[in-house]
């Protein structure tokens, strides 16, 4: 969600531990409201404030996680930035240029680089693939059948997920469900690293309508991003991972226009009277 040093282009990084602003508290809201239906079997989250105010945004108009627990992590928190952070946008853009280099591949003194940032994502993103497949391999050895559609089945109240995608994605092990439904609540510029590596390092495949600058841009406060991944055991075998869609805003749309009107309330997310 939105901080108040997002609406004023001032980098907070690592080092600036900002609340969310009115704004973000009610985009936080929308997004829950937007996400009501979806069954999480994991929740995850930067173990900043501006993120852990973001997921409990969600998780409170969630109809089946409101008391899940939060694994904050911090590999999910936004690059570092060093000396630049508490200081505007245009003045890192400054000091790129002072150095003979752009953004956002300069880094400034004391922050992450680029590779440092992907590097942090691919750690995380390992280490959830092998939690998932050692969970799913628990399951396996104390239940009988095919695994429950119920996770794709809520997905798709929402989302474009065909009937058959999570089965085209296992059709070797023959299983028609998803094994886990994961949030993951991070930062701007660290989730388009991360989404960089799913498209470069892991040749993830996107919808017809999304082009590779879009999954390059950084994602708006709130964006949400859906992807279908498939892990199988050892160590060489790379995942496979699906976009379903990329930084989407529709829920946003209604928070705007009540923000303008002045009449959101964030605790229930609905309009309210105007009682002058």
């Amino acid at each position: 969600g939105e901080t108040r040093f997002n609406k004023e282009k001032i980098l907070q990084g690592q080092g600036v531990d900002e609340p969310l602003s009115e704004t973000g508290f009610k985009q936080a809201a929308a997004a829950g409201v937007f996400l009501n239906n979806v069954k999480f079997t994991h929740v995850f989250s930067s173990d900043l404030m501006r993120t852990k105010q973001t997921v409990h945004g969600i998780l409170e108009k969630n109809k089946f996680c409101k008391d899940m627990t939060v694994n904050y992590d911090s590999r999910l928190r936004e690059r570092k930035y060093g000396v630049a952070e508490g200081r505007a946008l245009s003045e890192l853009r400054t000091m790129a240029k002072a150095a003979g280099e752009e953004c956002p591949a300069f880094t400034p003194p004391g922050g992450e680089t680029l590779d440092q940032v992907k590097m942090r994502g691919k750690d995380f993103f390992d280490s959830l693939c092998q939690l998932i497949l050692k969970e799913a391999g628990q399951k396996e050895q104390f239940s009988q059948g095919a695994p429950s559609c119920h996770l794709e089945t809520s997905l798709a109240e929402i989302f474009p997920v065909g009937k058959n995608c999570a089965s085209e994605f296992n059709s070797d092990s023959g299983a028609p469900g998803l094994a886990a439904s994961v949030l993951v609540v991070s930062h701007g510029a660290y989730m388009r690293s991360l989404f960089a590596y799913f498209l470069t390092d892991l040749k993830c495949s996107l919808p017809a309508a999304l082009s590779k600058s879009e999954i390059m841009s950084v994602s708006p406060n709130t964006g949400i991003s859906v992807f279908i991944i498939n892990c199988e055991k050892g160590r060489e075998v790379t995942p496979t991972i699906q976009c379903v869609c990329m930084n989407i805003q529709d829920h946003l749309s209604r928070v705007a226009i009540e923000i303008e009107v002045g009449k959101w309330d964030p605790l229930v997310g609905r309009q309210v009277p105007d009682l002058g």
